[in-house]
C-alpha cells in the first residue's frame, strides 16, 4: 500500500500544466503589449496585396 502511495507518476502531468499554463501567460501578455501594433501592421500587408 505504501508503494503505491509513493509512486511519482503524477509529478511529471503536473509539470506540463504548470508549462503550459506560463506559456499562456506569456502568450496573452505578448499579446496585450503588441496587440494593436501586430494588428495594424497586418492591416497594411492587407492594402499591399489586393486580390
Amino acid at each position: 500500500m505504501m508503494a503505491a502511495l509513493s509512486r511519482e507518476d503524477g509529478q511529471g502531468l503536473a509539470e506540463y500544466g504548470m508549462i503550459i499554463a506560463l506559456v499562456a501567460v506569456a502568450a496573452i501578455a505578448g499579446v496585450t503589449a503588441f496587440g494593436t501594433d501586430i494588428s495594424s501592421f497586418l492591416a497594411g500587408l492587407g492594402t499591399q496585396f489586393s486580390f
